[in-house]
């Protein structure tokens, strides 16, 4: 029984899974935020040339 305690204590893959995904949502987040600010300037900037198409 110790043995499997002292083994069990010992298991890293669970904090490295935890620390995986981790950095995987601050990837998806910075992502998020660099889209969200591109498109609104490709936005403005396709609303600029179709009013000067005008």
């Amino acid at each position: 029984m110790k043995n499997v305690f002292n083994r069990f204590a010992a298991d890293e893959s669970g904090a490295t899974a935890i620390e995986y995904g981790m950095i995987a949502a601050l990837i998806a987040v910075v992502i998020i935020g660099t889209l969200k600010i591109i498109g609104t300037k490709l936005n403005t900037a396709f609303t600029n040339i179709s009013n000067q198409l005008q």
